[in-house]
């Protein structure tokens, strides 16, 4: 079994060579820009770590682990257009550099490069691979079609929030374990314990995720802090909030929102603070991050083989990026 710095390393010494052709110049540097600014690589290294809880490292799992870094970096870049985010791992996203419509075409054409990888896979298991990455393809377009219309709702409540992140952000991680799993040779079981394990901890990164854009280090974050705010998106914080303070400060939260003057980013940082959403952030991660072990403890592989899972878990409810 390889650490999770180890696996690191094995994907981005498979994944470093440049992804496209060269010309037409501009569109091709576009989709290579977002690769090359790096990241953490957690998705891809995470189908490594699941299939290596089976079996030693098949190349399999290199091109179902490049599928995920493709697709997730394309959708990165449609979010970015769609969020107007002028950052992206601390520096300037595919649009604000090369043009939104150059930007969707090279999220586009990463898109066709991650399904280009499931023709190398054994024909074991490249059905069921493909299928699992088309349903999670379609599931992360649904949550963030909820996304956009929730910034337009009063009205979004906590377990309407849930879904949409589960289908946006955690269904993702879900189907990378599963993914490992399955190329893997895991059973059934197995391979779905692990996906409700991916599931429940990418619920708990998002919940990090959004504590960080409220409340994190601007230089260690990478992008643009108070931007979920500014985008008036809703997020674990704002609706815990706007659920839990008394009928004058949901008022003031609700005109806040409707709001574009510089000063909204502290006065809703404020009333975060009044309403303790930050321990109340902390707790909840804590309870999905637990329900996602739960799960890991149900996979019948060696406790050797889950302790890098467990390193895994420990490092992302810890990141301040």
């Amino acid at each position: 079994m390889h650490t999770f710095a180890e696996l690191s390393q094995q994907f981005d010494l498979h994944f470093k060579n440049r992804q496209f052709p060269q010309q037409p110049e501009h569109l091709y540097d576009a989709a290579q820009y977002i690769l090359d600014l790096g990241g953490k690589r957690v998705r891809p290294v995470s189908v490594l770590l699941a299939q290596e809880m089976f079996s030693e490292l098949k190349t399999d799992a290199l091109h179902a682990a490049t599928a995920i870094e493709l697709f997730h970096n394309f959708s990165l870049i449609h979010d970015d257009i769609m969020d107007k985010a002028p950052l992206r791992r601390g520096k300037d996203t595919v649009h604000s550099l090369y043009g939104e419509s150059t930007a969707l075409l090279a999220g586009d054409v990463m898109l066709v490069r991650a399904y280009e990888q499931f023709s190398k896979m054994d024909t074991a298991y490249r059905n069921e691979a493909f299928d699992l990455f088309n349903q999670t393809a379609r599931e992360v377009c649904e949550g963030q079609q909820m996304d956009m219309d929730f910034e337009n709702q009063s009205d979004v409540v906590m377990n309407q929030y849930v879904h949409m992140i589960t289908l946006k952000t955690s269904v993702l991680l879900a189907a990378c374990m599963k993914m490992g799993a399955l190329i893997g040779g895991a059973s059934p079981a197995c391979q779905d314990h692990l996906y409700a394990f991916g599931k429940n901890l990418g619920i708990a990164f998002q919940i990090q995720d959004d504590y960080l854009d409220a409340f994190g280090d601007p230089e260690k974050f990478g992008k643009q802090v108070g931007g979920d705010i500014q985008s008036n998106k809703k997020t674990f914080l704002l609706i815990h909030a706007l659920q839990n303070t008394d009928q004058a400060t949901r008022n003031e939260l609700e005109k806040l929102l409707k709001s574009s003057d510089s000063g909204k980013v502290d006065a809703v940082l404020s009333i975060f603070k009044s309403c303790g959403v930050d321990a109340w952030a902390e707790s909840e991660k804590s309870a999905y991050t637990a329900l996602a072990l739960e799960h890991l403890e149900q996979v019948k592989a060696a406790d050797h083989a889950k302790i890098h899972m467990r390193h895994l878990v420990q490092y992302l409810m810890n990141r301040e990026s």
